[in-house]
């Protein structure tokens, strides 16, 4: 079971200026997001990152090329930047743009909130739909990662706020309707691995701290091998850690 890092961009303009930039091309790294994504990058040095692929819009872009322009463990390059069209921002259509403090004023604003399933954002596309497409893309890669490099690889998707919730939600095991209660901060990371039997969220809105824990273990690490075949199964009492 690969470990998934996914990555939420750092801080823009937009963010601090209350607008819901959505897709609008053009939306980069303000001065402190520069900095976020800087420090990120020398924070995931220890981890042996076999693919990182993002977002198309250009803060994604540059979140992920400030975690490639780190090497890796004793001085290891870092793989090439892959760009993936289901890890963009929802397209949030006729809200695109927009200041915040309008759109709360909008009638379609209190389903964003309780009840996002059943939210298609004018002229955009659905909340479930923007779920499913960037649970494709992780899975997708995911599962390659673990045909390609093995079960204890480590691998970056880079994306925004609403796509990484979605995501987590669907790791933790709660609907859709409930992901308003994650919190996904700018250049946080969050952690999943994917098995046979269930998703494991392994941390969520990380913004610093130690990372050597999501090393992958040596071949002879017995705790590796107790995992069993697909380390599907959850430790009774909690476990030891890794």
């Amino acid at each position: 079971m690969p470990t998934l890092l996914l990555v939420r961009h750092g801080r823009t303009a937009a963010n601090t200026g209350g607008l819901l930039a959505g897709r609008t091309p053009g939306v980069g790294l303000d001065e402190l997001g520069a900095s976020q994504v800087a420090a990120l990058g020398q924070r995931l040095a220890p981890l042996p990152l076999v693919r990182v692929v993002a977002s198309p819009l250009e803060r994604c872009q540059a979140t992920a090329a400030a975690l490639l322009g780190v090497t890796g463990p004793e001085g290891s390059p870092r793989p090439p930047l892959e760009t993936d069209e289901g890890l963009s921002e929802c397209d949030y259509g006729d809200w695109t743009g927009r200041p915040i403090a309008e759109l709360v004023k909008e009638p379609l604003w209190p389903a964003v909130q309780a009840h996002p399933s059943s939210v298609v954002f004018p002229g955009g596309e659905s909340m479930r739909g923007m779920q499913q497409r960037a649970l494709d893309a992780v899975r997708r890669v995911d599962a390659e990662v673990a045909a390609e490099h093995g079960e204890h690889a480590v691998w970056a998707a880079v994306s925004h706020g609403d796509v990484i919730k979605a995501v987590l939600a669907d790791a933790l095991g709660v609907h859709l309707d409930a992901f308003q209660r994650i919190v996904v901060d700018p250049a946080s990371v969050s952690v999943v691995r994917y098995t046979a039997l269930r998703p494991f969220a392994v941390r969520t809105n990380d913004t610093g701290g130690d990372v050597s824990s999501l090393l992958p273990p040596p071949p002879s690490d017995p705790a590796a091998a107790a995992e069993g075949p697909a380390g599907s199964d959850a430790v009774i009492g909690g476990g030891a850690g890794r």
